[in-house]
């Protein structure tokens, strides 16, 4: 026992005690690999492309330096990455702190590169230094190749550590850097699949960004072309036939604007234009245009990376509008007291818009670059953008009175929209808050665990009421199609009973007193039937949601239910099939002669099944039996009985969902304007272009 006690006392002992040899020290890229996530965001998607534009970005800011014009990405089978510029290619002499190649220190050292000193690059975005190196440490195989000064000098590596020394392989009248890379799978769990509509979009919007810079995009995936890439520059002097585009624009962010309007009605003739430079900031620019619309666009650039979250150059700049816009309309005598004054909201309505800015020493919040921080861009874009905007309104008056008018609708609805919304309230205030009559509610008060499924019909409606888990989930029935909300304003979509009972079931409220805290459900499901009707009905929604509601989709609260097209059933057995394929799969290509299918939208009546039965029996033949195989599709949520909807559409041990996220904003906002506006031609035009990918049940 006392040997016992005195072995529990040097356990507790060592416990307690924490001292260096408790301190695990990282070398090299180690951290990268053991904590993706911290350098790029997140091992998803998002964060697989977030590789391509690291590379990326070393290529661009020699171009937007003047020391390269033509860059190239190509994707490669192996979901290999292979990235050109003709830039001044990396260094590659030995550098005097590492006593290594300057090449080798940049792809495997953090915080190693040209852009610290000031003296490498003006302007950049990888300010870092660490964009290279990460690519490195999180690709299982990497191969640098660099054209400069008439030789051809290469290294490889693999999982960020070099395999051998840098080598001159040969030589060149070529210049730049060539950089080859195959991300890790054991890092990207959920897989090593670049989305080309992602890359290509992104390499068209930077070519907007630096003017007279070619950038080629090629998808070479599907092509078994072998290459020696340390001595073919341009992947696409090969020749060889892939799907490819090529981007070039002199006209910068004015042509950016032309772009993003292109299915849209402007209201005023002259696209806003300003670049200057001022102490402190290399470049200041901004293009706006005003458009027929409620929805606004506000695309924000720092050093050519696309800030998703804004930052302190989008501050100055809604700041500035609004003063400008302010005072504009008081010297016109069209604000006449401070009840009228433009709100923030009011300006934005309908504008498009693109702010960039260029700094010497720029600072993100984050790695991933998503907002900017540095505090002197705020004050350069309102100066610049301030003077500039105020002479373009005295400037071109036509243009100021349709912008101020756009914006005056703006206050009047909103004003409108402040007044239905109050009296909505006041309404649920007299009625003690009173939920929707039409929702079948939960018993649960915990969010987290509830559930709302939002049906077509009341005949859906009620076989979910029957079929769900009453303690977690609650059922709203829509009736028929709601209001498109796409050109429709607050005060109009209140008026919608289906969207404000919608409304009043999320718990949120909507617009500018919207609270995301207030959300009764953390699952918000979309149940809408298999057909034409049920897609409409769905598209709807997510115009909804994506436009007012917009927080529930980038915070992952919104699904859509996947119920089955088909049950079959054979004898007893039931399997049950949720999409075509699936079903070519079940009965394979040849449909055996002795299997009778019977399909139809009725369930099989029993006496069938028994016929069949008796029919095998009078023929006596016991080595072959005549099988009735019964394929009932369901057209509608309201053809199953509870029991089938729980089980296949309902039950969270069984069911799929499909989680709703915004993977593209801009893309998403340009495919809601077409397809939901009122752009006639521009949707006829996508029909008609994408009419043979349709797969329609008429």
């Amino acid at each position: 026992m006392a040997k016992e006690k005195e072995e529990k006392e040097v356990k507790k002992e060592k416990e307690a005690h924490y001292g260096a040899e408790q301190i695990t020290v990282l070398e090299g890229l180690e951290p990268v690999r053991r904590r993706p996530g911290m350098y790029i965001g997140t091992t998803g998607p998002d964060g697989l492309h977030h590789l391509i534009t690291e590379i990326f970005d070393n290529s661009r800011d020699e171009a937007m330096g003047g020391f390269a014009n033509d860059i190239e990405v190509v994707l490669l089978p192996q979901n290999q990455v292979r990235i050109t510029d003709n830039g001044r290619g990396i260094p590659v002499d030995i550098h005097k702190q590492t006593k290594v190649s300057a090449l080798e220190t940049i792809m495997t050292v953090l915080h190693a590169g040209g852009k610290f000193g000031g003296e490498g690059y003006k302007v950049s975005g990888g300010l870092h230094g660490v964009g290279a190196s990460v690519v490195n440490a999180l690709s299982i195989y990497m191969k640098v190749t660099v054209h400069k000064d008439g030789g051809v000098y290469m290294q490889e590596y693999s999982c960020g550590k070099r395999k051998a020394a840098v080598k001159k392989i040969g030589s060149t009248k070529q210049h730049g850097t060539i950089v080859l890379f195959q991300p890790d799978e054991t890092i990207f769990k959920e897989g090593v699949v670049f989305d080309w509509n992602k890359v290509f979009s992104h390499m068209r919007q930077q070519a907007y960004l630096v003017k007279s810079l070619r950038i080629s995009v090629i998808d070479a995936r599907n092509t078994a072309e072998k290459f020696d890439e340390a001595h073919v520059f341009y992947f696409r002097d090969l020749g060889v036939e892939a799907p490819s585009q090529t981007f070039y624009f002199e006209g910068g962010l004015y042509s950016l604007i032309k772009f993003y309007n292109q299915f849209q009605k402007p209201i005023h003739k002259n696209i806003f234009y300003v670049e200057k430079k001022v102490e402190g900031v290399e470049s200041v620019e901004v293009a706006l245009q005003y458009v027929d619309d409620i929805s606004a666009r506000v695309v924000a650039f720092a050093n050519n990376i696309y800030t998703s979250e804004g930052g302190t150059h989008t501050t100055g700049f809604k700041a500035s509008l609004t003063r400008i816009l302010n005072s504009y309309g008081r010297k016109n005598g069209i604000i006449k007291d401070s009840e009228d004054n433009f709100t923030g909201d009011d300006v934005l309505e309908g504008l498009t818009a693109v702010v960039s800015v260029k700094l010497r020493e720029i600072q993100f919040e984050g790695q991933t670059k998503a907002k900017l921080g540095s505090t002197e861009a705020r004050g350069a874009v309102e100066d610049v953008f301030g003077t500039a905007f105020e002479a373009f309104l005295e400037e071109n008056p036509e243009d100021a009175r349709a912008i101020v008018s756009k914006v005056t609708l703006a206050l009047r609805a909103r004003k409108a929209a402040k007044a239905a919304k109050d009296s909505i309230l006041r309404k649920g205030a007299l009625e003690g808050m009173t939920l929707p009559g039409k929702l079948a509610d939960c018993q649960s008060n915990d969010a987290t665990e509830s559930e709302l499924f939002i049906v077509e019909g009341d005949s859906a409606g009620g076989t979910a009421k029957t079929g769900r888990d009453r303690k977690t989930q609650a059922i709203l029935p829509l009736r028929g199609k709601i209001l498109n909300i796409e050109r429709a304003r607050l005060d109009r979509m209140l008026g919608s009973e289906q969207i404000k009972n919608l409304v009043l079931a999320l718990g949120t409220a909507i617009g500018d007193t919207f609270s995301l805290e207030k959300l009764r459900y953390y699952k918000v499901i979309i149940a809408t039937d298999a057909d034409v009707d049920g897609a409409h009905i769905r598209t709807l929604l997510l115009t909804l949601f994506y436009r007012y509601f917009r927080p529930l989709i980038e915070g992952g609260y919104i699904y859509i239910a996947q119920p089955p097209l088909y049950k079959i059933k054979k004898g007893k057995e039931i399997t049950y099939v949720y999409s075509e394929e699936e079903k070519t799969k079940i009965f394979g290509k040849d449909i055996p002669m002795d299997v009778e299918i019977v399909e139809g939208s009725e369930p099989i009546p029993e006496e069938e099944e028994e016929e069949a039965e008796e029919e095998n029996n009078q023929k006596g033949d016991k080595t072959k039996k005549v099988e009735k195989l019964h394929v009932q599709r369901y057209k509608g949520l309201g053809e199953m009985n509870a029991e089938e909807l729980w089980e296949t559409t309902m039950d969270p041990e069984k069911r799929v969902l499909k989680q709703v996220h915004i993977s593209d904003g801009q893309e998403a906002d340009k495919v809601f304007d077409m397809l939901m506006g009122t752009d006639v031609p521009a949707r006829k035009s996508f029909i008609q272009s994408n009419a043979k990918l349709a797969n329609l049940d008429i």
